[in-house]
């Protein structure tokens, strides 16, 4: 009879996923995700098959916690410029407020992992596509309201301003000064006028 796992897989994800962000996929080793998560390598290879199973399942735990939300706010906004704004701001906010200057895992795991496993590139690839669908609803959205230029695609401007995003965050990651990725922020946003 096999036996029933004991443990809360989403809070294992959750560990590791903290670790990842720490060390990168190369320097979390299997003990340190074992200690981080409280379990044995056994029961993490039971789990997750393996490293990169439990790597992918931080991605996407990643993708569902920082995002999604994103995406859905972006969704959720009428005014086009302000929602991006605040967008913006509240990305400075997290890097600012992140004291332990964790590296995004989506800006991390493009550098170190996404050239050779194509799984990795794939979820990074829907993760910035669902981001810019958002921004691309938004814009266009915008631009029937009278919002936003309609002398600029508004594909093109989404694409422009994730590629912003994630600039930001590895901006903030090597100096989070609030003032100057505000700084950054709004000549990116300037795009919208």
């Amino acid at each position: 009879m096999a036996r029933t796992r004991e443990f809360d897989l989403d809070a294992a994800v959750d560990a590791a996923m903290e670790v990842f962000r720490r060390k990168g996929y190369e320097g979390a080793s299997m003990r340190d995700l074992a200690e981080a998560t409280g379990l044995g390598s056994g029961s993490l290879y039971a789990a997750f098959g393996s490293k990169d199973g439990l790597y992918l399942a931080a991605l996407d735990r990643y993708r569902q916690r920082y995002a999604a939300p994103l995406a859905d706010m972006l969704r959720a906004g009428s005014d086009a410029r302000e929602v991006i704004r605040e967008v913006f701001i509240g990305v400075i906010d997290d890097i600012v407020g992140d004291g332990r200057r964790l590296a995004c895992l989506i800006v991390g795991a493009s550098m170190e992992r996404a050239q050779h496993d194509l799984r990795v590139a794939e979820r990074l690839r829907s993760t910035t596509q669902s981001l810019e669908l958002a921004l691309y609803d938004l814009l266009a959205e915008g631009q029937l309201r009278g919002q936003i230029p309609a002398n600029r695609s508004p594909g093109d401007l989404a694409g422009f301003l994730v590629t912003s995003l994630q600039g930001l965050r590895v901006m903030g990651a090597i100096n989070p000064d609030r003032a100057a990725l505000m700084r950054s922020a709004e000549v990116a946003l300037s795009c919208l006028t």
